[in-house]
């Protein structure tokens, strides 16, 4: 029997030109695309960082009232920068639409697809009504910033960008890649307690790394973490708020159940996607091969080709997909990846957010994550 769709597409305004829905909804969640203080066929030049966190925030809170939501209801938000200076700017405009409990967030340093904008957010939140609970655990200083470290909804967790810091007091733990890492994880497993978690209730990670060169060692490490099960992952290099940090990670948990899809590549410490519940939370995968070398149309054709498999490994389909996260390493990439992934989704375009980043592996062009909300039968 044919499952019964739970993604719903929501519109606002103009559609976007590229492949991808200003909003979802399935399952519980609303995911709000990356959103500029403008269309990009507009000029944002000149203008501080704070008016446009203003003005994105303000167009994002539209999105939010027409998905049957609002700013208070939002669980995660991600925000990407241009420039590290940004940051306290970007955090005074930002703290005015969050003045009680807001939600996780993660801020990273990155190029964006077009040129003039100085900031791209995207955010999930649940329907209003639904609840939405701060988790902070006891003896934890709450962060300067306007970010909780957890937000709990149903059975899902979302924990704020972790860097190596201490709860109590908030103060950094200097030290190399590895002992950042730790600090990380540790931290992790402190929020999951007081959420009622443990770190193998973890489904999906971003890992942010200042330098490439850092993978080998932070994956010696995150794997004690994770002997068997990990989650889904992706792994890029791009600048942090935080001068002295050279790793950050943003989790996502989940009290349902959970199973790992497909063999961890390489002997890595990354599931191809975990299942969890109605999700499918899929890893940021390549599509770098020998014969798909300097070609990021190939290679992008490549990477929804593994996608694709993994989502049938699931149960689920390109149709399937709520929520898209693009990583590029040129902005000339754009209309080409474009184009396949157009192709690849059909209609009914997931959200998605795409930035420009250096990958990890030095021949990949295009690295793509993506969530699903399997039908329900």
């Amino acid at each position: 029997m044919a499952g019964v769709q739970i993604k719903e597409i929501v519109s606002l305004g103009p559609a976007p030109e590229s492949p991808y829905s200003t909003a979802v909804k399935a399952d519980g969640l609303i995911y709000l695309s990356g959103t500029l203080a403008e269309d990009a066929a507009d000029s944002s030049g000149g203008r501080d960082v704070g008016t446009e966190t203003r003005l994105t925030l303000e167009r994002m809170r539209d999105v939010l009232h027409a998905s049957g939501s609002s700013l208070e209801h939002v669980v995660s938000v991600m925000v990407y920068l241009t420039a590290a200076e940004d940051f306290q700017p970007m955090n005074a405009a930002y703290r005015e639409f969050f003045p009680v409990d807001p939600p996780t967030r993660t801020t990273v340093i990155i190029r964006l697809v077009v040129p003039e904008p100085r900031v791209e957010i995207s955010m999930v939140a649940v329907p209003a009504g639904t609840r939405r609970d701060l988790v902070h655990p006891q003896g934890w200083k709450r962060s300067p910033n306007p970010y909780s470290y957890a937000i709990r909804s149903g059975d899902t967790l979302f924990l704020a960008g972790l860097v190596s810091r201490k709860g109590a007091d908030n103060a950094f733990v200097a030290g190399d890649v590895r002992v950042q890492t730790r600090t990380i994880m540790e931290n992790a497993r402190e929020l999951l307690e007081a959420a009622g978690m443990t770190l193998a209730n973890i489904v999906s990670a971003r890992v942010y790394l200042t330098n490439a060169a850092d993978f080998a060692a932070m994956n010696e490490v995150y794997a004690e973490y994770f002997p068997s099960a990990p989650p889904a992952r992706a792994t890029v290099q791009c600048g942090l708020a935080g001068p002295e940090a050279v790793v950050e990670i943003t989790f996502i948990a989940s009290a349902a159940p959970r199973a790992a899809i497909g063999m961890p590549p390489s002997g890595l410490p990354i599931s191809p996607a975990v299942k969890s519940g109605s999700r499918v939370y899929v890893s940021g995968m390549l599509g770098n091969t020998p014969a798909t070398a300097g070609d990021v149309a190939a290679q992008t054709r490549e990477t929804l080709a593994k996608i694709g498999r993994t989502l049938a490994d699931a149960g689920a389909g390109p149709a399937d997909v709520v929520e898209g996260l693009v990583y590029l390493t040129e902005p000339a990439a754009f209309p080409l990846m474009n184009k396949e992934y157009r192709e690849f989704v059909g209609k009914d375009f997931p959200a998605r957010a795409t930035v420009v980043v250096p990958l990890v592996a030095p021949d990949g062009l295009v690295e793509i994550m993506m969530t699903a909300a399997v039908p329900k039968s």
